[in-house]
């Protein structure tokens, strides 16, 4: 059965009431069930109980499953549907527990989403997302399947399917930013990878496959009703007996919900002063909001004006975040079970280990953004091989893309707040834009520039001008990044000329004319002879900068 898929077993039980083909499908994702109704209901009792009603919902609905891709994904979403009836039911109880959450969080001085931050909106957070975002994010994290077995689940790439998982963590996270929660990409996914599925009691898979059988037992009861047409007479007296006896339990069930719907009435009319004191404590909870905001506003404003300990503060902050990620992979390595797995997280720490000292050997192939980066962009620069030269190359453009387009999702922002106060006027230098940035990230900005548009014609951004970088390491691997008034992006491989270079090209034309002349007609590679035809500062400056671009781009591969 192990070796089953998913859509395998439920056809086997759905065309022959397999109980090994259930117990197997209970067995491979009652953890997933039961963590997802415990996060909901928060209590145990409850979170079985909704944990069996999905179950005993996939028996009944074997058949229309079978076609199903992600198993999970129904599995998880028809159990936070029972979760959502089964919290209606305990209207004050999770209406106290709702509140306490609220003042908790109010309450705390930390702005890490730890886990137990995190736990009580992942389930709603997940429901938000798109079902291909949801099932990426279950199979990688809840269900803890490899890249290469998600790709099969899928039918797409193993890259396409990593590509699918990094997507669905950043809307996660964007999610959790809504709400007030601030976690890194690499943190939420150890986080959830960690915490998110918990083992669920022992007996409560024996439990779900007992209420799978009755109901099964139930639906072939129904099936064979219709023999009883050619009973004999004293069959159908039996029959008739035990028909009445059924009818009778249904008036009493019926009657029974009638008297606890009563009772429901009552609770409702109960709870009428219990909610208005829960709003009189919300618009005091508002009022509490409103003046923390205002307290945060007058922090930030004095922090600003502390250049040199918030710096510090950033700097530390970031190197314990580094050490709290690389520590969290350590403990990963540490808790894995098999020496093929072992020998395989070590490996991809000395591929790392092996980058940072191939920068630290070249200096010139770091740039300013490489500060915002963390441990999680490391490891993944450093997950394919690094054999020879062009797997560095590959993996130092890679960590050089992961830096820039951390800082262009700061740039964007700061961007348009400025052609918002200024009218919708481009600035005319990326200096303008400082005082949008912390201390630490506004010295990135020497890296950029502004140019036309219609330099880099790959990057519809709105508008006639574009910030873009003035220098790219790696002409052959680092794609050029921009950003507009209308969002950022980047070219990807590099497809068109650097815009710098492009530039001092234009203005050396008229002196690479004038040399070919001289040299009747004859064109000479040799900068030097450009020399005498220099005429004007700006021809010398364009002069140098092709030299410093040529130079660099020639020196690059030769790593010592």
């Amino acid at each position: 059965m192990n070796s089953f898929t998913d859509q395998q077993l439920l056809r086997d039980y759905a065309e022959s009431r397999s109980e090994s083909a259930f117990a197997e499908l209970v067995r491979r994702h009652v953890d997933l069930v039961y963590s997802a109704a415990l996060r909901m209901v928060r209590d145990t009792h409850l979170a079985e109980d909704v944990t069996q009603g999905a179950f005993v919902v996939l028996s009944q609905n074997a058949a229309q499953l079978t076609d199903h891709p992600v198993l999970s994904g129904w599995l998880h979403r028809t159990a936070q549907n029972l979760a959502v009836k089964t919290i209606r039911s305990e209207v004050r109880r999770r209406a106290r527990e709702q509140e306490s959450v609220v003042m908790n969080e109010l309450l705390s001085a930390d702005s890490d989403a730890t886990w137990d931050h995190i736990a009580p909106h992942l389930d709603h957070a997940l429901s938000e997302l798109t079902e291909a975002d949801r099932d990426a994010l279950l199979l990688r994290y809840f269900e803890r399947k490899s890249a290469r077995e998600m790709a099969q689940t899928l039918g797409v790439s193993d890259e396409a399917a990593q590509k699918r998982v990094n997507r669905a963590v950043e809307r996660l996270r964007e999610l959790f930013l809504k709400r007030g929660l601030t976690v890194g990409a690499g943190a939420l996914g150890v986080v959830i990878s960690a915490n998110a599925v918990q083992a669920a009691p022992i007996s409560l898979a024996t439990t779900v496959l007992s209420a799978a059988s009755l109901t099964g037992a139930s639906i072939a009861t129904a099936t064979t009703a219709v023999q009883t047409i050619v009973m004999t007479t004293t069959q159908k007296v039996i029959f008739a007996t035990v028909l009445t006896a059924i009818v009778g339990v249904g008036v009493y069930e019926t009657r029974r919900a009638s008297q606890l719907e009563s009772r429901v009435h009552t609770l409702e009319n109960q709870q009428g002063p219990l909610t208005e004191q829960m709003r009189q404590i919300s618009r005091e909870r508002d009022d509490a909001t409103n003046k923390l905001a205002a307290s945060v506003q007058e922090t930030e404003r004095l922090r600003r004006e502390l250049t040199g300990l918030p710096k510090m503060r950033g700097e530390m902050a970031r190197l314990q975040q580094n050490a709290h990620e690389l520590a969290q992979v350590k403990e990963a390595v540490a808790a894995v079970d098999t020496d093929q797995a072992q020998s395989e997280m070590k490996a991809w720490l000395t591929r790392v280990h092996q980058l940072k000292q191939r920068f630290d050997l070249m200096p010139q192939a770091k740039i300013p953004e490489f500060q915002l980066l963390t441990e999680q962009d490391w490891l993944t620069a450093s997950k394919g091989k690094l054999d020879d030269e062009t797997d560095f190359r590959r993996a130092m453009s890679a960590l050089r893309s992961a830096a820039e387009n951390k800082f262009v999702n700061m740039l964007q922002p700061a961007l348009h707040k400025y052609l918002t106060e200024h009218q919708d006027v481009f600035p005319t230098d990326v200096s303008e834009l400082r005082s949008y940035f912390y201390p630490e990230h506004a010295a990135i900005l020497e890296h950029y520039t502004i140019v036309p548009a219609s330099d880099i014609p790959n990057l519809n951004m709105g508008g006639k001008w574009i910030i873009t970088e003035k220098t790219r390491i790696d002409s052959e691997n680092d794609a050029i990044y921009g950003v507009g008034p209308n969002g950022w992006g980047n070219t990807g491989l590099p497809a068109i000329k650097d815009h710098v270079l492009t530039s001092a090209i234009k203005i050396l034309t008229p002196v690479m004319e004038a040399c070919t002349a001289a040299n009747n007609g004859k064109e000479s590679n040799d900068p030097a002879r450009l020399i005498p035809f220099l005429k004007t500062p700006e021809q010398r400056a364009a002069y140098d900068q092709v030299l410093a671009i040529k130079a660099k781009r020639e020196a690059f591969p030769k790593v010592p």
